[in-house]
């Protein structure tokens, strides 16, 4: 019943995980390759701090 009011650590990071990938986009447009490079490696950690708290929670 108290499951309700939790909040979902993984849906924060599943939305800043979008916002980097976003930001990666943008870059590679612009031609900016080193960005584009930093930001998805970035995205990388968050993807993987979202599997770990998914596979804890199963």
């Amino acid at each position: 019943m108290f499951g309700l009011f939790k909040s979902n650590p993984s849906k924060k990071l599943r939305k800043t995980y979008d916002t980097k990938l976003e930001q990666a986009m943008q870059a590679q447009r612009k031609g900016d390759i080193k960005t584009y490079s930093m930001i998805t490696a970035e995205a990388e950690a968050i993807w993987a701090e979202i599997e770990a708290i998914e596979a804890k929670n199963k």
